[in-house]
């Protein structure tokens, strides 16, 4: 990483202390995990003190890290199973669990200072809340207003505060988040055209699920370690 992006994350630490994490990154980017009782704080300042700059909020992203880091296939061959863990898991359409893992859901940050031609990521987890829940930055950035609805949308985070808190991208009376997980891979239902009714018709969905997708790994020099360097065709 570049002393300039050192030097900012060193500014960072000494501002805020204990109230952010430093994230490791195997691609050169900062990012900083932000407790959810001090996002406004953090955003605030990060905004407005002449040290950061970050006037522009570039993304907001949701994420769902259920089954983060389990590997489900033991083989290093090529398998025919494919992406099974979609097809073999009872899909959940609405999770009524009084609660879940508080590192399941996260609202990520992507910041831009125009000034200082820097960039920053900030990760908040929810906690436990079912549905998760999270303070809305659209006050102290208003581009917050559109990717909050879609983090609403896609994954059901609830963000206080909001304006107008409403689906985005899925249709009206749309059940469900399907950006999770643990979502159904083929939905819940389909819509066709009924000549009949002249309209366009909701039915449940006749899509089996199945396995497209198989898994193959490739010895060449692109993924073994000791190959990399030379070259395949020889």
């Amino acid at each position: 990483m570049s002393e300039r992006r050192e030097a900012l994350a060193a500014a960072i630490d000494e501002r805020f202390g204990e109230a952010v994490t430093r994230v490791p990154s195997t691609c050169g980017e900062i990012t900083f995990e932000v407790g959810k009782g001090r996002l406004m704080e953090v955003a605030t300042a990060l905004r407005d003190e002449d040290d950061f700059a970050f006037d522009m909020l570039m993304d907001v992203c949701g994420v769902d890290y259920l089954d983060y880091g389990h590997d489900e296939w033991k083989t290093r061959d090529a398998t025919d199973t494919g992406y099974s863990r979609g097809v073999e898991r009872a899909p959940v359409i609405i999770d009524d669990a009084e609660s879940f893992d508080p590192k399941r859901f996260a609202v990520v940050y992507h910041l831009l200072s125009v000034a200082k031609n820097r960039r920053l990521r900030l990760r908040v987890y929810c906690g436990p809340d079912n549905p998760p829940r999270m303070p809305s930055v659209t006050d102290i950035w208003a581009s917050a207003d559109w990717f909050e609805r879609e983090a609403f949308d896609l994954f059901g985070i609830l963000f206080d505060g909001h304006p107008d808190l409403r689906r985005i991208l899925t249709d009206y009376g749309f059940i469900g988040h399907p950006f999770r997980k643990d979502f159904p891979l083929s939905g819940n239902v389909e819509v066709r055209y009924d000549p009949d009714k002249r309209r366009v018709a909701y039915q449940p969905v006749t899509i089996e699920p199945r396995t497209l997708v198989p898994k193959v790994i490739r010895d060449d020099h692109r993924y073994e370690e000791q190959l990399r360097g030379t070259s395949s065709d020889g």
